[in-house]
């Protein structure tokens, strides 16, 4: 039997923010999977693994908001974070409707994520 990989996963588009979130997120004790874009998570055929989603809002392609729509559509519901470096009072209002754990804007605190991660995590 093969173990099912429980990964936290983090789509960002913009790739240092993307592996600086997921090394502190692997420092932290977690696994940890990056993806650029909202299409190259939906190829990928591990979704009953994520345990937890980190999403920029704004991505190239579908959006960071849309992604979680179209996932939640799809059964997909883990606990999940929306970042963005372009806070705007229409995506806070989306990003609390979905159900959002929190709603960072670029540069936030590590600790404000990790903190965030554990609090849903260990409720779980």
């Amino acid at each position: 039997m093969v173990e099912e990989k429980r990964e936290i996963v983090v789509v960002d588009d913009d790739s240092s923010m993307s592996q600086a979130i997921e090394r502190l997120i692997v420092t932290s004790g977690w696994r940890a999977r990056s993806f650029a874009s909202a299409e190259d998570l939906l190829v990928w055929d591990q979704h009953a693994g994520i345990i937890f989603l980190v999403l920029d809002i704004q991505l190239p392609g579908m959006s960071g908001l849309d992604l979680h729509q179209h996932l939640a559509s799809c059964g997909i519901r883990p606990p999940v974070v929306f970042i963005t470096g372009y806070d705007q009072p229409y995506f806070r209002q989306r990003a609390e409707e979905a159900g959002a754990v929190a709603y960072l804007t670029k540069p936030f605190s590590g600790q404000l994520l990790t903190d965030a991660i554990r609090r849903h995590l260990s409720a779980a």
